[in-house]
């Protein structure tokens, strides 16, 4: 039996990786977080470590910006948490990997959650609700996100989309589940 796999997207700082923590640890006790975030600047490493310490004791944390797929065909926990799909796909676009590239990576990540044995956490922020990006780079990125958004979305058993501090469930069906704090 495959694991579930949630889509937890929304605006920046709107609650859903802490939500997307909490969910996980009602899944198991076996759990991974898959950190996407490339630390380049102090304050990025500081936040990072902030983050990893707060998580120690609940989750063995993987830092990967770019292997996503292999990460988590190699993962066995109950759970695994991705924070954040954003993160990969501005990592590949900056990488130079082409649109269309990027999406096949994206048909490959549905794969492997779809034979994974433990649910899957995919954390996202959505990007297509502000205006047209001013740059070529910013709106391939503002496509990518949203054609990767719409395979994940069609493929996740639940998907929950935070804003102004509250999470909606959008699939299956609507229901507000947590206000943030």
């Amino acid at each position: 039996m495959r694991g579930k796999i949630i889509l937890v997207g929304g605006g920046v700082r709107c609650g859903k990786s802490r939500f997307a923590l909490e969910l996980a640890q009602a899944m198991g006790p076996r759990r991974t977080f898959i950190a996407t975030a490339e630390p380049f600047d102090e304050e990025m490493r500081e936040r990072a470590r902030r983050h990893r310490e707060e998580r120690a004791d609940r989750f063995d944390t993987v830092e990967e910006p770019r292997r996503l797929c292999e990460v988590l065909e190699e993962d066995s926990a109950d759970v695994a948490v991705v924070d954040c799909v954003t993160l990969w796909l501005s990592n590949l676009l900056l990488r130079g990997d082409a649109p269309e590239e990027i999406l096949g990576e994206v048909e490959r990540l549905v794969g492997v959650l779809q034979r994974r044995r433990g649910a899957t956490i995919l954390v996202t922020n959505e990007v297509g609700m502000g205006l047209v990006p001013e740059s070529p780079l910013g709106r391939t990125f503002r496509d990518v996100s949203g054609g990767a958004h719409q395979r994940l979305a069609a493929a996740a058993d639940e998907v929950y989309f935070g804003a102004l501090g509250l999470l909606l469930r959008l699939k299956p069906g609507n229901l507000v589940v947590g206000a943030g704090g």
